[in-house]
């Protein structure tokens, strides 16, 4: 089976002092979550789309989630964990419990706050997973890259065309997925930043997939402002 996980369990303490977390804020006539779930529902490959909230929003995610799209058998919502990668393990668990996790099956993980994501980037991520267990989504460097340990003085400048920036969804063959993060050490899972980073630890092959621009994620007031241009300019697809 294939499962998409709508990840929306963040708090969003970097859109500034706001009542909602970041993923229930509206977006033109609807909160962001909603626009980002409903590029999953077109996809009939998708055998559930889970969305996986804050345990203390569980209830309002529900509500909003019938209100704005009604009842699919697909839709389900599940709590998350303290971090990104918890939450991943927390929903897997729950699909392990649920379904029962097979050897083929595939999971896509996606920002809830990336609302233009395009059905080409969808598809890819759900092709090139099950060709190799494991997909990230991203867009070649722009700017140059400056690295700095010290935040002070620069400790390299990397080739550009080398440099990628990395968006989601990030997709991998799920029971893999679980056996390699059960192997991490407790220092391990500290360096975390993203799902992709579990395999490369341990020297497993990532496929990249390109991108977009325009598949944003809005963690600040300005980014909202931008998909509110990018919502009425319709320049996504």
């Amino acid at each position: 089976m294939i499962y998409a996980l709508i990840l929306a369990a963040g708090k969003g303490t970097r859109m500034g002092n706001v009542d909602l977390p970041k993923q229930f804020m509206q977006l033109g006539s609807r909160p962001i979550v909603i626009h980002t779930v409903e590029k999953f529902m077109l996809h009939d490959a998708l055998d559930r789309i889970i969305v996986v909230a804050p345990q203390d929003w569980l209830q309002y995610t529900t509500d909003i989630l019938n209100r704005y799209i009604g009842h699919d058998p697909r839709l389900m919502v599940t709590a998350g964990g303290p971090d990104r990668n918890e939450s991943i393990m927390n929903a897997l668990r729950y699909v392990d419990k649920q379904f029962g996790i097979q050897a083929d099956d595939i999971v896509i993980t996606h920002d809830s706050v990336r609302p233009f994501v395009t059905r080409r980037i969808i598809e890819e991520n759900i092709q090139y997973a099950l060709e190799t267990g494991a997909v990230d989504t991203v867009i070649p460097a722009i700017d140059t890259i400056v690295k700095s340990t010290s935040g002070q003085y620069i400790d390299e400048i990397p080739y550009r065309t080398e440099m990628y920036q990395g968006q989601t969804p990030q997709s991998f063959n799920a029971r893999k997925l679980m056996h390699l993060y059960g192997e991490l050490s407790a220092e391990e899972r500290s360096t975390l930043t993203d799902a992709c980073k579990i395999f490369t630890l341990r020297q497993q092959p990532v496929r990249l997939v390109r991108g977009e621009v325009f598949n944003i994620k809005i963690t600040t007031p300005y980014d909202l402002k931008v998909a509110e241009a990018l919502l009425e300019g319709g320049t996504h697809h």
